[in-house]
């Protein structure tokens, strides 16, 4: 079975910005025990069907991400939380090819080590649900509003985190008000904020 895959191919064969970076990180990656496969539609490796890395560009950047880079040692200090609200995945970024081409014996290090991460079986324990923070304006929804909560308890974790973040990431009341209000036919349906 070949470790490459033509969709990947097709995929960098239209990248503009960030070609001669994802080339360059892909051979890193292939040099290791990983298989290339499009996911997402970004260049995704895995371990027997473990997805462990990808890499992804941005605007300002391109970047190597580990699925369980929360659970990897990083000496080089490289390592970046994407947002507060990732739990589990880290991106190393880059501003260009000849980055990562200085780079490259670190990287190979990093990929091991979540090659064996992934051996090991390891699992990054996440925050349950009821951590997250409810907004006030949907606390109230829901004490008033038995149904309402019922619908919500109903929601898979993931859905009710997904919400949970959305409402709570308004700077202003009237906003968060807003958010609830639009989005309350799709709790009773059984949706989450991208279904």
């Amino acid at each position: 079975m070949s470790r490459t895959s033509p969709k990947v191919d097709a995929v960098l064969a239209q990248t503009e910005q960030w070609r001669g970076a994802f080339e360059r990180l892909r051979a890193i990656i292939l040099a290791s025990d990983l298989t290339e496969a499009l996911k997402w539609g970004q260049p995704c490796y895995d371990l027997d069907g473990r997805n462990v890395a990808l890499i992804h560009g941005f605007k300002d950047y391109c970047a190597l991400l580990f699925m369980k880079g929360a659970l990897l040692d990083d000496p080089a200090g490289i390592l970046v939380q994407q947002t507060q609200n990732v739990q589990s995945a880290r991106q190393i970024r880059f501003t260009s090819a000849e980055q990562i081409d200085a780079m490259e014996n670190v990287l190979a290090d990093y990929i091991h080590r979540a090659i064996e991460v992934e051996k090991a079986g390891l699992k990054v324990a996440k925050k349950q649900t009821e951590a997250f923070p409810v907004a006030e304006e949907f606390r109230l929804r829901l004490d008033a509003d038995h149904a309402l909560n019922a619908a919500f308890a109903a929601l898979t974790p993931g859905r009710q985190r997904g919400y949970l973040l959305y409402f709570s990431a308004a700077k202003q009341a009237k906003t968060r008000e807003a958010r609830i209000e639009k989005h309350i036919p799709r709790i009773f349906d059984g949706l989450g904020i991208d279904d």
